[in-house]
């Protein structure tokens, strides 16, 4: 069964503002670490440090092995394994947070100098170190989410502040750090071209990494754990793993909602540094990527202000379905619709990806009450107290998606010749073979989101009024 958290004079504190402001905070702290590394570490390892983009490819599917066993672990301790006197998640989150400060600079430290075998290894141990730092951070961080509140309408509006928590970083490392990590000059050919300047990553690192851990602290003093499930004492070690796993494959809600995304991560999130490329490249102008950023976010600012009534009166899932089908054909659309190399083509580029961000959007501003409500259905079905569990092998299949997005940009890559190093030169025809590749990419992914929505993920309007009411 379910309890509530009392205070001091024994009346249950409300759900109010802040604990939507600190689960903001929560992944605004997270979203400093995750976004730096997933838009500029591709593109520090294979334009600056000078590593193939195949052997890049492997590196970073090997990593995603190991956190097949970091995240499963890692999620089963925090279930079991209580290392403060009041709370289940706050101590692991300030840890992990410690931790993620180090090795988010590690992974930026300037190996050019060493030799191939070297920056393979450094590149693949650095990852996984910081891999197991995020998770320490990411799965209590996700788990909370649970345990706040059990009102599905308050777990939306915390999905959608912990939206507004991750655009934050997204928008300023987009908008800001172009500004400062590329520079214009001339190639071998006399044309005017923009190189990563990859030796300022790392203070730009030093510097996020510091204030990640800074908001993630606030999210530890102004998120309560409102509601706690009873926990099976004996639901430790190999068993309770082999349990979680069981739980997680046979709830059908929670596999179509990873499925989707799988999708959405691999081929949405994970691909960002084809659309700084598309910029680099194709309109040679990296410095105004942060304005395609703002535009494909304008469907996320629209929605949020009322995506609450939306989803209250229409249920999530159909909320969502509904989206993904435009953003589906958009990006169907895209592939085909003629963009030029000047600021009409980008205003165009910037329209198209408006359109192919609609469902991905919606989706992304509900996936972690989603999330919520099918840990809440496998605790009504099993009696098994798992959220950080659960949550996890959901972080594992996220984490795939980061793996499986960074090896299909780089394979593509590969697919249409792209030439890594610090002063490479691209085929003429390079630029506009990356925006293609990349509209391709980014429509594949809301198809296969939209199919798994569609017709796996089974929480509908009628389950979430039965959570309401329990």
């Amino acid at each position: 069964m379910s309890t509530k958290v009392k205070n001091a004079t024994g009346a249950i504190r409300p759900f109010g503002w802040q604990d939507k402001l600190g689960y903001a905070m929560g992944d605004m702290g997270c979203g400093f670490s995750f976004q730096l590394v997933a838009t500029f570490m591709q593109l520090f390892y294979l334009q600056y440090i000078g590593i193939k983009p195949e052997v890049y490819a492997i590196i970073i599917m090997i990593s995603k092995v190991f956190d097949a066993v970091n995240d499963i672990v890692i999620g089963n301790l925090v279930d079991t394994k209580k290392i403060g006197k009041k709370s289940k998640y706050m101590p692991w989150i300030l840890l992990g947070g410690v931790a993620l400060v180090f090795f988010n600079v590690t992974i930026f430290f300037p190996v050019k100098s060493l030799p191939d075998f070297g920056k393979w290894a450094w590149c693949l141990g650095s990852y996984c170190l910081w891999s197991i730092a995020y998770t320490m951070v990411n799965v209590p961080y996700g788990s909370l989410h649970s345990v706040i509140t059990d009102d599905p309408q308050q777990r939306v509006s915390l999905s959608t502040f912990r939206s507004i928590g991750a655009a934050l970083p997204a928008i300023v490392i987009m908008m800001v750090l172009p500004k400062i990590v590329y520079s214009t000059s001339t190639n071998s050919l006399g044309e005017e071209v923009q190189t990563l300047k990859g030796e300022t990553l790392l203070p730009v690192a030093i510097v996020l990494s510091i204030f990640a851990l800074a908001v993630l602290w606030g999210t530890t003093r102004l998120v309560k754990e409102r509601v706690h499930h009873q926990t099976d004492a004996s639901a430790t070690g190999f068993g309770a793993i082999i349990s979680s796993v069981k739980s997680f494959f046979t709830n059908r809600a929670m596999v179509g909602a990873t499925i989707a995304t799988v999708a959405s991560v691999a081929l949405f999130n994970s691909t960002m540094s084809l659309n700084n490329m598309v910029f680099q490249y194709f309109f040679k102008d990296a410095d105004k990527v942060g304005i395609a950023l703002v535009g494909s976010y304008l469907p996320m600012i629209v929605f949020m202000a009322f995506i609450g009534k939306l989803t209250a009166k229409f249920g999530k899932k159909n909320v969502i379905v509904s989206t993904m089908l435009i953003g589906a054909v958009s990006g169907i659309i895209s592939i085909f619709v003629p963009i030029s190399a000047n600021m009409t083509g980008m205003i165009i580029y910037i329209i198209c990806l408006m359109g192919l961000n609609l469902g991905n959007t919606v989706f992304q501003i509900s996936v972690w009450a989603i999330v919520a409500d099918c840990i809440e259905m496998s605790y009504r079905k099993t009696g098994k107290s798992e959220e950080g569990s659960l949550y996890a092998l959901y972080s594992f299949f996220r984490k795939l998606a980061q793996g499986i997005g960074q090896a299909v940009v780089s394979m593509g890559l590969v697919a249409i010749g792209f030439k890594e190093g610090e002063n490479a030169v691209q085929n003429a025809d390079f630029g506009d073979n990356v925006k293609t590749l990349y509209f391709i990419v980014l429509a594949v992914g809301s198809l296969i989101a939209f199919l798994s929505m569609k017709f796996i993920y089974n929480i509908g309007k009628k389950e979430e009024a039965e959570f309401a009411n329990k």
